[in-house]
């Protein structure tokens, strides 16, 4: 579990790609504290696991359902990419509950300076628009961030200065792809709405349930 506090950002120093996966080559400093084989790093909020490592580099190997999903084949030899070690039990929670496992990509559609904040609106499909709410939480690229606004088909997050500085997010321009995780929360509590089988009756868990009791 990771909770969408960036580390740092690191390097891509090399691709293997083959037929349907690809094998990452990453460079960082921060993580390297504590790093052991099998350990879980997410990268640019996808969870890889730490396949080899040497002095400040590590690989992971990416399967084709995470190549499908994310935004991982975009990467290049160069890319900037965001890193955050998997929360340790004892440590803080700063941001919300990251799986690292990606629902879908969305495409900045509109960035928009604003004080000392920067808007980025990301385009993305139903699938993804769904589980969005205003002032609701949101993984882009694995970094934590707020719902600030909803369209019909997009929705926008504010950045400040730290955050624009420590992620690749400041980066990105208009019409680049971004990875996507929804607060998982709100997947489940579907599931248990709409839960129904021969075997166990239909939940009595409802909307109005919900909103009587403060949620």
């Amino acid at each position: 579990m990771f909770t969408g506090i960036i580390e740092e950002k690191g390097t891509i120093q090399g691709i293997s790609r083959g037929a349907k996966s690809s094998k990452l080559t990453i460079q960082g400093k921060v993580i390297f504290g504590d790093l052991k084989l099998g350990d879980s790093v997410a990268v640019n909020g996808v969870c890889l696991t730490v396949s080899d490592f040497a002095e400040k580099t590590f690989m992971a190997d990416v399967m084709f359902e995470t190549l499908k999903r994310s935004s991982i084949g975009e990467l290049k030899v160069g890319s900037h990419v965001n890193l955050e070690r998997a929360m340790p039990a004892n440590g803080r929670f700063g941001g919300h509950i990251v799986s690292g496992h990606i629902d879908g990509t969305g495409t900045i559609s509109a960035i928009k300076k604003e004080d000392n904040a920067i808007l980025y609106t990301i385009k993305t499909p139903e699938s993804i628009m769904k589980y969005i709410v205003e002032k609701g939480s949101i993984a882009i690229d694995g970094i934590s961030l707020t719902i600030a606004g909803i369209g019909a088909d997009n929705f926008t997050v504010s950045i400040i200065p730290h955050t624009a500085k420590e992620t690749t997010l400041s980066e990105k321009a208009i019409g680049d792809i971004v990875n996507l995780e929804n607060d998982v929360i709100g997947k489940y509590v579907e599931k248990l709405l709409g839960y129904a089988s021969e075997a166990e009756p239909k939940s009595n868990l409802t909307r109005e349930f919900l909103a009587k009791h403060g949620f």
